[in-house]
């Protein structure tokens, strides 16, 4: 790789990658330390093409969600299947790697500009702007811009546009599937929004049991489907469909409270260890 090497939005490869070693190195114990990150269907991962691969997923976070994706795919390229451990697969992280963003949210402080040199393809949002309900057209930009990491790489993002769950998906991310016609690998997380503060930057609560489920790629007829059958398979896809709220299974019911207990055990641990220290 040369050292002025930039990618299609004319960021330098070569501070990208030390701008993940870096931001990886810091954050790693968030998942894999106080926290821990439990991971399921990686193998996935390796088994996609270096381009036009989409991700999607429910929202937690603003950005404590995507740095985790960035650890669990750089690890599962590596060899390390539904696991973090040892950050060396930070070494040669997927550079080629995006995610959709608001503009807004990237533009507030030195940190989110760091991270949307990682990777950001920043958007402005058509129905909220400076924390107001507004209704503004798509830019046609911001479609491009998509397209554009989609044709060099990997993009995440998050249909809902809202860490708040339950809400509608966005039809804008069924027209990007459309007209691109990526692989559509769905993601569900959970334990994001109890770990970390609304940014993701901040540590809410530590012992905390965080899960990523990445599932195979959606199977979907590009030409035929209408785009309310893509956002409802959307729906189902990352666990964001009304039914979900209204039924569990007696096995989903049990998983959850089995999730619970272990989020109880690991607090109570660490108040006790504590005590401890203090005696």
């Amino acid at each position: 790789m040369g050292l002025f090497k930039k990618n299609p939005f004319g960021h330098y490869l070569f501070l990208k990658k030390w701008l993940i070693r870096i931001m990886g190195t810091l954050t790693h114990r968030r998942y894999s330390g106080f926290n821990q990150l439990k991971i399921e269907g990686s193998e996935v991962i390796k088994s996609l093409p270096d381009s036009n691969v989409l991700f999607i997923s429910n929202h937690q976070t603003y950005f404590a969600d995507v740095v985790a994706m960035y650890h669990v795919f750089n690890a599962s390229l590596s060899g390390r299947i539904d696991s973090i451990k040892n950050v060396g697969y930070l070494w040669d992280p997927k550079l080629n790697m995006y995610y959709v963003a608001a503009r807004e949210t990237m533009k507030g402080g030195f940190l989110p500009k760091i991270l949307a040199y990682a990777g950001s393809v920043s958007i402005d949002r058509t129905w909220r702007a400076a924390g107001q309900e507004v209704n503004r057209k798509v830019k046609f930009s911001d479609i491009s811009n998509i397209g554009i990491a989609l044709d060099d790489g990997w993009v995440i993002t998050f249909p809902q546009g809202t860490t708040k769950p339950w809400k509608p998906i966005r039809k804008g991310t069924a027209h990007i599937i459309k007209k691109y016609k990526p692989i559509v690998v769905p993601i569900v997380i959970d334990g994001f929004r109890r770990s970390f503060d609304k940014k993701g930057i901040n540590i809410k609560k530590r012992g905390i049991l965080q899960s990523m489920h990445i599932k195979s790629p959606l199977e979907i007829d590009y030409n035929k489907e209408t785009i309310e059958e893509i956002v409802e398979k959307i729906e189902y896809a990352i666990e964001q469909h009304p039914s979900f709220i209204k039924v569990m299974t007696e096995e989903e019911l049990q998983l959850r409270e089995e999730l619970n207990e272990q989020r109880r055990y690991s607090a109570k641990t660490k108040k006790k260890k504590k005590e401890k220290k203090k005696e």
